[in-house]
């Protein structure tokens, strides 16, 4: 063993074979030596921070009692298993974590065997893992399913159902982990935490039910026999003890809660549940964000840690000047879409006291944390429970609220089902603000908000609307609270230009007005048509065209549904060439809407060309990465031009 290195036990483990080698007393320190790799890593790298730091000692033992190998292990939600990924062969690959060609910041089936599934979302685990036991069973093998679930995703609805139907079964084999630390990305809400407070707080169940059995057995000549007859008094004793057992009523044995941040206790409860058939229940407490300095003062515990800066290098590498690059006007760093949406979300509460504002489990992802300060009656953490979230938008608006649901548009795909249902054939005047609409970058496929217009647009009645600014942004909240039925706001990952940040585009801000675009510049060579913030992707395009002595116009579509359908085709018979811009898939997004108008209305003069994201599941990278990967850049819409050279003045294209 190498002492004077750091982590001289993590330096030995490579696998879980080489964990098993290792001597239980010395688990404690291994425990210590990881999390000192995971804090030193993620600090660079960015990641999920909080999560992976409070299951260390559970997945050391998860590792050192089980071979998943063969037995199956599910993380719900996959962010906690940085852990996990160290000590199944590839700690050597941790530094990539989230980085383009590295490691996924989730489980991820395609990354190793030791990973069940891609697990991005959270409430599903449980249902897996019970699938993969009742076919185990089916085909005869016999290995062990094992479902760790945070405390806020058993909140879900998917969970319960999974619950439900694993606790009236008899001859699967499954073992679900509660792991609670009473946080999501923020505290967890609802009467089911409630219920696991009591828990906490309580005598612990198991101590509590050995002991009475202990006591009726101890009865000389009759106690063995008494304690059978009295099965259930006994069960009454232990729900007075520990009242409401809401997992023994589902059917699964329930032991627990244990502390979590014992390994030698945690390995002990693991090998004694494994040996139990049928469904089990084992309660681990855990302190989410333990070991990251000051996570217990802070409101999300770590939830999450921001890449540093690269340093910089002390050599300058001279790079050769692209003819499509040239320098632009630097833009300063603004707020973020998620700020400016925040701010607006106050302004709507000051002006009108109905608003509502609704999120599920991201108040501080969505820009929410202000206004629920400031309007608490007014604000409601539906947990991760989209489902519920829509549904209860519903109702409010039938209440005669404004509710605006502020989702993510990857998790918006989670209620769907609401909000067709609950919301669009009510016809209720619901505002759902997609967050993080288009590429996310290095949480990867699972959070990438690519088919918000695909799977909305299709809805009869609902308005859809993305802003090219902040300040449209707030013009849009605005206007939605007017409309009389159901509407969606878009916008990105990242900062949003303010007013006038626009390059190239110094006009004067045209009034909304329903399903009309707005032309920001003329130009007699083409058109590129934007849906959103890739109307500044656009404008530098445009930027690069006239160096070149192109002439672009670029409009702003502003609306998706209803499409400007007369500004369309108006502006595909003024041009030979249009191009549509969009940061989301190309199936069935904005420039699908575009050609569907152009094929029920056409000919038209323009030949159109659709720019969007490809039908692919992309790696997570960054988000300039993954744009360039894309051809979502503006180098990339310029050359969309150049490989048809246009005379200055003449539309007509000359083939090289």
């Amino acid at each position: 063993m190498d002492h004077s290195s750091p982590t001289p036990l993590f330096d030995q483990v490579d696998n879980p074979a080489d964990l098993k080698r290792l001597g239980r007393d010395q688990l404690p320190a291994l425990c210590a030596e990881l999390r000192r790799v995971i804090l030193d890593t993620v600090s660079i790298t960015g990641g999920h921070l909080g999560s992976g730091m409070g299951v260390v000692e559970l997945t050391v033992a998860l590792h050192y009692a089980f071979d998943f190998r063969s037995d199956r292990l599910v993380w719900d939600v996959g962010h906690q298993c940085y852990p996990h990924k160290l000590l199944t062969e590839r700690k050597a690959r941790f530094h990539t974590l989230r980085q383009k060609g590295g490691l996924s910041g989730f489980s991820n089936k395609f990354e190793s065997p030791y990973d069940v599934y891609l697990m991005g979302h959270a409430g599903t685990a449980a249902s897996a893992a019970l699938g993969i036991a009742m076919g185990d069973r089916m085909q005869g093998v016999q290995r062990h399913s094992v479902a760790v679930v945070g405390d806020a995703a058993m909140g879900c609805g998917v969970a319960f159902e999974a619950l439900n139907h694993a606790g009236a079964l008899e001859d699967d084999r499954l073992l679900v982990i509660l792991n609670d630390n009473r946080w999501s990305i923020a505290k967890t809400v609802g009467a089911l935490s409630r219920h696991l407070n009591k828990l906490r707080s309580g005598s612990f169940y198991n101590r509590a039910k050995e002991a009475m059995h202990g006591l009726i057995q101890a009865i000389p000549v009759v106690g063995k026999d008494l304690d059978q007859r009295l099965g259930d008094a006994v069960d009454m004793v232990k729900n007075m003890v520990v009242p409401g057992h809401i997992f023994e009523e589902l059917g699964f044995r329930y032991f627990g809660p244990i502390d979590g941040h014992d390994v030698q206790q945690v390995l002990a409860a693991l090998e004694d549940v494994k040996k139990l058939p049928g469904v089990v229940l084992l309660h681990v407490l855990t302190e989410k964000g333990k070991g990251v300095p000051g996570s217990e003062d802070r409101y999300d515990r770590a939830h999450a840690a921001k890449p540093q800066p690269p340093k910089k290098k002390a050599e300058k590498v001279p790079v050769e000047p692209c003819v499509l690059q040239p320098v632009l006007p630097v833009q300063k760093p603004g707020r973020s879409w998620t700020e400016w949406f925040g701010e607006g979300m106050q302004q709507l509460a000051e002006r009108d006291r109905r608003v509502v504002a609704i999120t599920a489990a991201m108040p501080d992802g969505t820009g929410l944390m202000e206004f629920r300060d400031r309007f608490p009656d007014r604000f409601v953490d539906a947990g991760i429970a989209e489902q519920h979230a829509v549904a209860m938008a519903s109702g409010m608006a039938t209440a005669g609220m404004r509710p605006v649901c502020a989702i993510y548009s990857t998790f918006l795909q989670r209620g769907y089902d609401q909000v067709f249902q609950e919301v669009i054939l009510q016809k209720l005047p619901v505002l759902f603000a997609m967050d993080r609409g288009g590429l996310v970058g290095e949480d990867g496929m699972t959070h990438n908000g690519l088919y918000d217009l695909a799977f909305l647009r299709c809805l009869p009645g609902i308005v859809l609307m993305s802003p090219k600014d902040g300040p449209e942004l707030h013009e849009m909240m605005l206007f939605a609270l007017d409309l009389p039925g159901a509407s969606g706001i878009r916008y990105a990952r990242g900062n949003a230009p303010n007013a006038g940040d626009l390059l190239g585009w110094h006009g004067r801000r045209q009034p909304l007005e329903l399903g009309r675009m707005e032309i920001l510049r003329p130009g007699s060579d083409g058109a590129v048509l934007a849906y959103g913030h890739m109307v500044q992707t656009a404008l530098e395009a445009a930027a690069l065209l006239d160096k070149r002595g192109i002439h672009i116009e670029v409009v702003n579509a502003r609306f998706c549904k209803p499409l400007d359908e007369q500004g369309v085709l108006a502006l595909c018979d003024r041009h030979d060439r249009v191009v549509t811009l969009e940061d989301h898939t190309r199936v069935g997004g904005f420039g699908s809407a575009v050609l569907e108008c152009l094929a029920q209305h056409g000919p038209v003069r323009a030949r159109v060309q659709v720019m969007g994201v490809p039908d692919e599941l992309l790696e997570h990278m960054s988000r300039s990465q993954v744009l360039e990967h894309c051809g979502l850049t503006a180098a990339a819409v310029a050359e969309r031009f150049l490989a048809e050279r246009y005379v200055p003045g003449n539309s007509a294209p000359l083939r090289r």
